[in-house]
Order: C-alpha cells, then sequence, then structure tokens
C-alpha cells in the first residue's frame, strides 16, 4: 500500500509537490507543479527507490540562490510532515 501526500511548498517557484512512499519507506514516485522542470525530473528520477529518511537527510537545507529554500529542501519538509 502507498502513502501518497500532496504538499503545497512555500517560498519557491514549484507549486505542489506530490510523494508516493511505499510500506518499506522507499519514495517511489514524487512529481513537482512548477519549479525547474529539468532540474526537477532529474530529482525524482534519483531518488526514486530511496529510503525517505536518506532523501530527508540529503535535501534537506539546500538553498536556491539567495532564498532560504529551495524546491529540494521543500521536499525534505513534506517528508518531514509524512513522518519519515
Amino acid at each position: 500500500m502507498m502513502k501518497h501526500y500532496s504538499y503545497i511548498p512555500q517560498g519557491t517557484c514549484s507549486r505542489q509537490i506530490d510523494i508516493d512512499v511505499d510500506d518499506n519507506g522507499c519514495v517511489q514516485n514524487v512529481s513537482f507543479m512548477g519549479g525547474c522542470h529539468g532540474n526537477l525530473q532529474g530529482i525524482c528520477a534519483l531518488i526514486r527507490g530511496m529510503k525517505a529518511e536518506d532523501v530527508k537527510a540529503r535535501l534537506q537545507g539546500i538553498r536556491c540562490g539567495a532564498k532560504p529554500t529551495s524546491c529540494p529542501d521543500q521536499l525534505a519538509t513534506a517528508l518531514e510532515e509524512m513522518g519519515f
């Protein structure tokens, strides 16, 4: 069974992040609405199959330019809200 979560990011160009995590805590699918399409597709492909807690640890704190956050950092925040 998949756990699905939709998250509205704050302070980024993306407008929504949809996340599916399986019962083993592995990310099965992530999609971003808005943002830098190519970069975000790459991130989604690279994290597919990874443990959600590992994804969170790697992406947390990444900044976009002078912004205090980024799309990857917001994904980490969403995973935190999911309990990972």
